[in-house]
């Protein structure tokens, strides 16, 4: 999950961090990865189809694991440089809010709390939709995210862990440096939840904050009320969906849901095209 890298990519792409990594969210994004994850991710982004995929599913966190380059942050001389955000951050860290473009926020504030602690709050709007708190461990070999996410119907709360992979520069905030997302976890089912309906020749998806339509014919239909986020499907087999998202015409998350033979698990692999990463987790059919 970054702009806070971390947790929004999971929920936004898991929704983009969590929106950078978590993470979503969901980055991550989650929309993140999240962001979206992610996010789609993120957040609710594993789209189902026919008969096989109808119903509800909870995505079970603790079966989440992440792979691709780590999370790059530098805070130092008063800003907070993110550089495998995409597009990057460089934001002053006065704890105000400044204006971001290509994120499912536009404006983030980042505030330093102490030598291992700082603050991100992101808005859409003038709405705040993500807050988290990262803190470095006092060794400086892992770090601790605990955030907010308040774009679903329900607020999700959770954490996320990382271990450091590189120090930053001599002299810069203890949170500079790469990290590596290990662990993300919701304090409940809240952004974990996403229902299948089959429709005529396609599936309607709802995530309990929106729901629409998408035809299996591999077209570009718009992903609830924001213009920019398409979504197509494809049929692969009977038990095998392929989802590919896209933000302003440009693929952002391919993911590709099997459900196992019992039908009561589902396995999701989602792949961040712009950041090189991949989530993968397993999903449960509700009863």
């Amino acid at each position: 999950m970054a702009a806070a890298a971390s947790t929004v990519r999971f929920f936004a792409e898991l929704r983009d961090r969590i929106q950078s990594t978590v993470i979503r969210p969901m980055e991550l994004s989650l929309r993140n990865p999240l962001a979206l994850a992610l996010l789609f991710l993120l957040t609710s982004s594993t789209l189902q189809a026919q008969s096989r995929f109808d119903g509800t599913w909870e995505m079970k966190m603790d079966t989440l694991e992440f792979s691709g380059p780590p999370e790059e942050y530098l805070i130092d001389q008063g800003t907070y440089h993110c550089g495998t955000c995409v597009p990057k951050v460089d934001v002053e860290t006065d704890g105000t809010d400044h204006k971001v473009t290509g994120h499912p926020y536009d404006t983030l504030a980042v505030r330093i709390l102490d030598s291992h602690s700082v603050k991100f709050t992101m808005k859409k709007e003038g709405k705040t939709t993500f807050e988290c708190v990262e803190t470095v461990s006092p060794d400086d070999g892992s770090m601790t995210e605990e955030f907010t996410n308040t774009t679903e119907a329900e607020t999700v709360t959770g954490k996320a862990g990382f271990t450091r992979l590189a120090q930053g520069p001599v002299g810069s905030h203890a949170l500079s440096g790469k990290w590596s997302m290990q662990t993300v976890k919701n304090s409940t089912t809240a952004g974990t939840l996403t229902t299948y309906q089959s429709i005529a020749g396609g599936m309607k998806i709802s995530d309990g904050s929106e729901s629409y339509e998408v035809k299996f014919d591999g077209k570009d239909y718009p992903a609830g009320g924001d213009s920019h986020t398409t979504v197509s499907l494809k049929l692969i087999d009977e038990n095998t969906l392929e989802e590919t998202d896209k933000q302003d015409g440009k693929i952002v998350t391919v993911a590709r849901m099997t459900v196992s033979r019992d039908g009561k698990s589902m396995r999701v692999e989602s792949s961040d095209k712009q950041r090189g990463s991949t989530m993968t987790y397993t999903a449960e059919r509700r009863p």
